[in-house]
């Protein structure tokens, strides 16, 4: 029996505790996420008892940091960031210069440095991927227009940080620390030197992915699932997660997060990402708990009882300040209000990044273990708080809108492309079908249509896609079509048939409830992934329901042909 066992007992420690403490958690109705969080706390040094390796746990944390930031890459394309990149780039950006204001002016105000005070704000302004993700998945919006907002403007958050934590070692001898070059002995090169030699490694890295990476990580795959093991192809998976951003990392010097997150995105160019995504879950899901386990051994309670009020005050940074900024961004972007109730939710919350900034600075003398403590302290808190805001989206939603004249004038009267332009002929206005969705489905739904000569107008949250629609000259409006008003603007009044081909039945039911309302004689055709809600649809006799996403693009189309009196194409 050897002695040293330590990286068995925290994680056998680790695992164990979050189990039972997560089970808890999810009895009392609490994300689980809480759970793993006390259970750190429980092993932590600052607390009586049992004392798992802080070291050890870390490293195991920065494995789950990689596989999440790589599930992450598998499920988000480049294609899906530039399709949502004129809101979350300006909109990330300009969030986190007003979140690191707000952090910073009251680390002023508390009697930090400069330099502390700008780290601290920086750790406030970045929200957490991971936290996120389990959130949008949990209501099955991940790949809804609102789901890809969010994530693609935190992925931009997550480049930000790359780049502070990329720079903030040159630089800490400005803000009162001590640089890299001080800590280690070496030589110092210019400001302008050391902005240069990263600019160019980022660039570098990302040109290699791009080019190199995109070619060569699906061929693998490609190669190792034609063996026809199951392990091998598992095993292929988790290697290319962690060897891609160990590699990134050394050859680099970017961040393990960002070289697993570009890893996962080349993968998704193979036609095996579902199933790379389904192998590495359970992996992926273990080294999660032990993630938040390992930040929960960093958190020193003491400090709600020493500084209360300071908590208290980041936490409303993060909860309501960084939400509040973000709903007005979003829209001032003219994006639904639903879009920016989901992103505000979505950033009311900080994480990975947040952890370690704040270690990073403390290693380099610029920030000390209490103000690293409120910043823990404003995690916990905004990660067990941050389902009650996505709770809250759909009742607040409704009372906004039924008590705020602001609200209903926001939903779009001002905005031309909320309505549709004076030149739309009129067979575009009567007895049209109108199409809710203009993703891969609805793409194939509308190419129908188009061959068939049926007139239909569509209903789309993303006003990229709108833009594109109209240049093409297919009449298209912008908003959430679980609004009324967006409802009528499309001449839902006049028109023959709804259908719902968007991939996020959040608001289906509301939306044909309106619907009904303003055209009693309307037909509606639905689609979902779940059985279950389809058959409780079915029986309140919703409309007609379509189940996976062959018969999402064939039968709804065919099913339309067949409404209007039209003979399918072959």
């Amino acid at each position: 029996m050897p002695h040293n066992i330590s990286l068995i007992t925290t994680i056998a420690a680790g695992l164990g505790l979050a189990m039972i403490l997560g089970f808890l958690a999810a009895r009392l109705r609490m994300p689980p996420l809480v759970g793993y969080l006390v259970a750190g706390i429980i092993a932590a040094p600052t607390t009586p008892g049992f004392v798992a390796d802080v070291g050890l746990a870390s490293q195991l944390a920065e494995i789950g940091v990689m596989l999440l930031m790589f599930g992450v890459g598998l499920h988000f394309s480049v294609a899906d960031l530039l399709s949502v990149k004129r809101i979350a780039i300006p909109g990330a950006l300009a969030q986190i210069l007003l979140a690191t204001l707000m952090g910073a002016v009251a680390g002023i105000f508390w009697d930090l440095t400069f330099g502390e005070a700008l780290v601290f704000g920086l750790a406030l302004s970045v929200a957490s991927t991971v936290v996120l993700l389990k959130a949008l998945e949990a209501r099955g919006v991940l790949d809804s227009i609102n789901g890809r907002i969010a994530v693609g403007w935190l992925v931009v958050e997550d480049l930000v940080m790359v780049l502070v934590l990329v720079l903030l070692p040159p630089l800490a001898g400005l803000l009162g620390g001590q640089s890299a070059a001080d800590l280690h002995h070496t030589s110092e090169h210019s400001l302008g030197v050391t902005l240069a030699i990263t600019f160019g490694k980022v660039a570098a890295f990302i040109a290699f992915m791009l080019i190199v990476g995109k070619r060569l990580l699906p061929k693998l795959l490609w190669a190792v699932a034609g063996t026809g093991s199951r392990e091998l192809f598992s095993l292929c998976v988790i290697a290319t997660a962690v060897g891609v951003a160990y590699g990134s990392a050394m050859l680099f010097d970017v961040s393990f997060a960002l070289g697993a997150f570009f890893a996962g995105m080349m993968l998704r160019e193979s036609e095996f990402s579902h199933r790379a995504a389904e192998d590495s879950l359970p992996l992926r899901d273990a080294f999660a708990v032990l993630f938040f386990v390992s930040v929960g051994m960093l958190f020193d309670p003491h400090i709600l009882v020493e500084e209360p009020l300071k908590v208290l005050a980041v936490i409303g940074i993060i909860m309501f300040g960084k939400t509040l900024v973000a709903v007005a961004l979003v829209l001032a972007f003219r994006y639904p209000l639903n879009t920016a109730l989901v992103v505000g939710a979505s950033l009311a919350q900080i994480g990975e990044f947040s952890f370690i900034l704040a270690g990073l600075s403390i290693d380099l003398g610029l920030m000390d273990t209490k103000t690293q403590n409120l910043i823990l302290a404003g995690a916990l808190a905004s990660i067990a708080l941050n389902s009650l805001l996505f709770g809250a989206i759909n009742p607040l939603q409704k009372w906004i809108g039924k008590h705020s004249e602001l609200a209903r004038t926001l939903a779009s009267r001002t905005d031309p492309l909320a309505v549709l332009p004076d030149t739309t002929h009129e067979s575009y206005l009567s007895g049209q079908v109108v199409l809710v969705g203009y993703g891969r489905v609805g793409k194939r739904i509308a190419q129908t249509l188009t061959e068939s000569k049926i007139p239909f107008v569509v209903v789309e949250t993303n006003r990229e896609i709108v833009e594109r629609l109209r240049a093409e000259n297919i009449p298209a409006v912008c908003g959430d079509a679980a609004d009324a008003d967006v409802l009528i603007q499309a001449h839902i009044t006049h028109a023959s048939l709804l259908v719902a081909a968007t991939s996020n039945t959040f608001h289906v039911r509301n939306m044909i409830e309106i619907a009904r309302k303003l055209n009693p004689n309307i037909e509606t055709i639905i689609r979902t992934h779940n059985e279950e809600e389809a058959k409780l649809w079915e029986k309140e006799q919703i409309g007609k329901i379509f189940l996976s996403e062959k018969q999402l693009a064939e039968g709804m189309a065919n099913h339309v042909l067949a409404r209007m009196g039209k003979v399918e194409h072959h």
